[in-house]
């Protein structure tokens, strides 16, 4: 048997593979620091284990609706309407497995081959696999740190043009936690709004998880953009809920019912009783968010400074998410060399920048999602392997 050629444009995420590479480490014995994996290292609030609990009991281990039980939709949908200043009904929502759904099924809907998708690079791999995967081509937005990994408005301006299909947003960002400013939102509005064949996919994933005053600002908010804007959000992040499969998508009504299709034709249906635990997410209390992010800022604060003070190490300061983005250009290796020797050689693990696009080749991304007894033993490990390394000549 041979593989559809489609399948040769679809990639993976490689914090996986790292974390495969580091348990076999630790089975050999070996003592790894995982700073590779993107998820929280928080339980699920107890409030929220509880509710699913309860619907366990309770008898909620049947199909649902497609789309999702009304009242969560509901709940979603008073959510987003109060933090994102926009009037949006249940409708709009449409509940799926976890966050990914609503990169693959949108694009799916409405891309076709010799397409374009406007990107942010680096970026979360998973965006340019489905686009190539689509036949659709992607075009990188640079995220760069020699402008502040602001966005080059008149490249992004440049690269539009009557192909383009969709533009991918995504802040506070992977990797490299930056929030994307208001007045760049609101000039990216400008420029795609009323390109009725356009759409943006808001990736609002981290939305809560943020070091700023204000929350980061939606490109949804901008009026005449609700009706041209997928908003992507859920639980994992948030919620400390990644093993729960829980996600959801704002959308135009006109979207709904193709993203409902597609959803009868893989999953049926998101399972019920994480449904329910949803509803305790969102109408239960946030102190358990507010703590998380809190305890982020804490070892933010210490971690980033500390890599940024190592040889070689050039580590700006996020402003939101859980990672810290680090230049390592001036090491004299490659990134994918640093990052297979910290896991071999200091048993840190590590992604490899490249593995977020070709403008992230050159640094390194580590997840701040655990202790600060841990991140101040990987700054140990990482100093003393990087002081005693001769860059090569």
């Amino acid at each position: 048997m041979r593989l559809a050629s489609r399948m040769a444009g679809i990639g993976v995420e490689s914090a996986f593979d790292v974390l495969v590479r580091a348990r076999a480490l630790e089975a050999q014995g070996r003592s790894v620091i995982h700073l590779e994996i993107g998820e929280p290292d928080f339980s699920t609030p107890a409030h929220i284990v509880e509710a699913a609990k309860q619907a366990l009991d309770e008898g909620w281990t049947h199909y649902g609706p497609a789309q999702g039980f009304p009242e969560l939709r509901e709940a979603i949908a008073n959510v987003v309407s109060r933090t994102r200043g926009v009037a949006v009904g249940p409708e709009r929502v449409c509940v799926v497995p976890g966050g990914k759904p609503i990169i693959f099924f949108p694009m799916l809907a409405l891309l076709e081959p010799g397409d374009e998708v406007i990107y942010p690079n680096p970026g979360f791999p998973i965006y340019e696999s489905m686009i190539r995967f689509l036949g659709a081509t992607p075009v990188p937005m640079p995220f760069e740190q020699e402008r502040g990994f602001a966005i080059d408005m008149d490249r992004f301006a440049a690269s539009l043009n009557e192909r383009t299909r969709m533009v991918i947003l995504n802040s506070p960002q992977n990797p490299t936690g930056v929030v994307i400013p208001e007045s760049d939102l609101r000039k990216i509005a400008g420029l795609v709004r009323r390109r009725d064949h356009l759409i943006v996919l808001s990736d609002e994933i981290y939305g809560p998880i943020h070091y700023t005053g204000d929350p980061p600002f939606s490109i949804a908010s901008v009026p005449g953009m609700l009706d041209q804007t997928i908003i992507l959000d859920g639980f994992s992040k948030t919620y400390a809920m990644t093993g729960w499969r829980l996600g959801y998508g704002v959308m135009p009504q006109w979207l709904v019912e193709p993203i409902n299709k597609l959803m009868v034709n893989s999953n049926s249906c998101t399972a019920s009783f994480t449904q329910r635990a949803g509803i305790a997410a969102l109408e239960g209390s946030q102190d358990s968010v507010r703590a998380m992010v809190e305890e982020f800022r804490a070892r933010r604060d210490f971690f980033c400074p500390a890599l940024d003070r190592i040889p070689g190490f050039r580590c700006a300061m996020p402003g939101g998410a859980f990672y810290a983005w680090v230049n390592v250009k001036d090491t004299g290796r490659t990134s994918r060399e640093l990052a297979d020797l910290l896991l071999n050689e200091a048993g840190v693990a590590a992604l490899d920048g490249a593995g977020f696009g070709e403008y992230g080749k050159g640094y390194l991304r580590f997840s701040y999602a655990n202790s600060l007894e841990n991140l101040h033993e990987a700054i140990a490990r990482i100093d003393a392997l990087m002081r005693g390394f001769h860059p090569r000549g």
